[in-house]
């Protein structure tokens, strides 16, 4: 008996972990606040502020929304995306992370990556889309979009920390779409 309430509060923090709780969060919340907000961020599934549909999160089919950028300026040199869930206690919950797309990027589809891309892990420890997934309450899903004065030479599978911290000393501008979802919506 004692050996199956370890096992079920093993699989309790692994699910809590896997959504907002726990994991690997990064400090400061998003990476670079106080750069200029001059990038354009959408989403055809959600508009800003919205709700993100369920088929986006782990309550329906966890897949990733499309997304469109615009208004990279000439002295950009690669575009980053950060998705992180501020809500989460204890730091930010990374959800994912891009890095090395060209300044001529208009977007990310719904599958596959723009050439040259790399994705990042998240806070749940695994690499690419991570859905919202929070323990209580409605939480907020900050996707950043950050143009780079220089390259993140960053490998594919950083860390959501190391990540974060060359977007701080890179970032030209910025844009930001919110959405939020919560386990009753």
């Amino acid at each position: 008996m004692a050996r199956l309430t370890g096992i079920a509060a093993l699989l309790a923090a692994t699910a809590l972990a896997a959504g907002c709780g726990g994991g690997d969060k990064v400090s400061g919340g998003p990476p670079a606040a106080e750069v200029p907000m001059n990038l354009g961020i959408a989403s055809p599934a959600f508009g800003e502020g919205g709700t993100i549909p369920k088929r986006f999160t782990c309550a329906g089919a966890g897949a990733r929304p499309a997304l469109t950028f615009s208004g990279a300026p000439p002295q950009a040199v690669e575009l980053a995306l950060f998705v992180i869930d501020p809500d989460a206690g204890g730091g930010g919950f990374v959800h994912w992370t891009v890095y090395g797309m060209p300044r001529t990027t208009r977007g990310i589809p719904s599958r596959g990556l723009p050439a040259g891309a790399r994705e990042g892990k998240t806070s749940s420890g695994g690499t690419g889309w991570t859905p919202p997934c929070p323990p209580s309450g409605t939480h907020r899903y900050e996707f950043e979009l950050y143009w780079l004065r220089a390259p993140s030479k960053l490998a594919a599978g950083a860390a959501p920390q190391r990540v974060a911290d060359v977007i701080r000393t890179r970032a030209g501008g910025r844009g930001e779409l919110i959405g939020r979802f919560g386990r009753g919506q």
